[in-house]
């Protein structure tokens, strides 16, 4: 039942990825069918970040008063619903209005489920429950290409949003495996507190550790909303081919997990951040490379992916150890929702640049964030090390 339970909550962060990179595979055609601005796409993930810090700041009750498995459930139908929405839509202030309910969604099972497994599982399992993530975010732009190709881009959204209502019904049947770690759950409720985000605040580290967090957001982020229009806007691409080739980021972050699993117990946390940071900075020195051959800038943004990959599951999967077990849940929490500040205020501030002066300054916005994030955390690990 223990590894049963495991492949359910790696199943669960598939339904997470699956519309990560929906919008940004989709945008350069939904665009003009809406007849808006390039930069309104950083608009919809603006409120769909929204919601996600409000459910993330709201997970440590949330999941202490119902359960992890319950929030799970909950989160992924509501997703699932939200996207159906997003493909009724004819106006554009409809994406906004369904974006909504889909960033509740998305922010309370990524909370939760999180720090269910830093809690119960190796760091090993958190590298591969968020190369999970990564087939989500693989799958989707696939699809999406696929239906601007036969049919629209509402099809993209329709497909998906059955897929999560196929996960929705499996986690549903299975709810009974969660017991396996139920009365420890119940040990640990009795024992912890609300911590608040005052609280956590005060506790050596966490400052420096949640704008590190929000920095890395804002640049993972950015690459998922813009890499498909930059593909097109500077490398004069086709719309189509775009949309899958911004899928290698995906490629990039989902393999880059699986690896980091392999090698997680020998490099450790930390280690693994800093191989990271290296590797994203020589993805992004690919994608700057003004050669008119698109193969540098495909295998920068493979690059990138892979770098990124093991930063996310390292920072969590480190939570409990430095700041203590009774803390975890508040802390990721609060980790949550400074990501999706990154992800609701960054790529939006990157649309803007991108409209008024050039797209082709993406690499170097997102190499500002990569030496933020690193520098960040760099401090947050320092400051924890003169604690312990």
């Amino acid at each position: 039942m223990y590894i049963l339970l495991l492949l359910l909550i790696y199943l669960a962060f598939i339904s997470l990825g699956l519309p990560d990179s929906l919008l940004g595979a989709g945008w350069p055609v939904m665009q003009r069918v809406f007849d808006v601005p390039l930069s309104y796409a950083g608009l919809v993930t603006m409120i769909i970040s929204f919601g996600t810090i409000c459910s993330s700041l709201m997970s440590d009750r949330l999941t202490k008063r119902l359960g992890a498995r319950i929030v799970t459930v909950a989160s992924v139908f509501l997703t699932a619903v939200a996207l159906f929405g997003f493909s009724t839509a004819t106006h554009f202030w409809m994406l906004c209005l369904w974006a909504i309910p889909y960033g509740l969604g998305a922010g309370a099972i990524d909370a939760a489920l999180n720090n269910y497994v830093a809690l119960h599982y190796s760091s090993r399992h958190m590298s591969w429950l968020h190369c999970f993530w990564g087939v989500g975010t693989i799958v989707s732009p696939y699809i999406m290409s696929y239906a601007l190709l036969h049919a629209g881009w509402q099809s993209g959204y329709r497909m998906v949003s059955f897929l999560q209502l196929g996960i929705t019904a499996v986690l549903l049947v299975t709810l009974p495996l969660w017991k396996v770690n139920e009365k420890k759950e119940a040990d640990g409720e009795k024992e912890t507190a609300v911590l608040g985000i005052r609280g956590a605040l005060r506790i050596p580290g966490v400052p420096f550790l949640l704008t590190g967090f929000l920095a890395y957001c804002a640049a993972e982020s950015t690459v998922m909303l813009w890499a498909s229009t930059y593909l097109v806007r500077t490398r004069q691409m086709p719309e189509e081919r775009a949309a899958a080739f911004a899928s290698l980021f995906f490629i990039g972050i989902t393999v880059g997990r699986f690896l980091s699993g392999l090698v997680s117990e020998r490099l450790g946390d930390r280690g693994l951040i800093r191989l990271g940071t290296c590797l994203i900075a020589v993805g992004i020195l690919c994608v700057a490379v003004p050669v008119g051959a698109d193969g540098f800038a495909l295998c920068g943004f493979v690059i990138v992916g892979l770098g990124c990959a093991p930063v996310y599951p390292s920072i969590i999967h480190s939570t409990p150890g430095n700041f203590g077990e009774e803390n975890s849940q508040a802390i990721i929490g609060i980790q949550m929702a400074s990501a999706y500040v990154g992800s609701t205020f960054m790529p939006p501030l990157f649309g803007l640049i991108a409209n008024h002066i050039s797209i082709g300054l993406m690499p170097a916005y997102i190499a500002l964030f990569g030496v933020l994030m690193i520098v960040m955390i760099e401090k947050t690990y320092r400051r924890v090390g003169k604690i312990h």
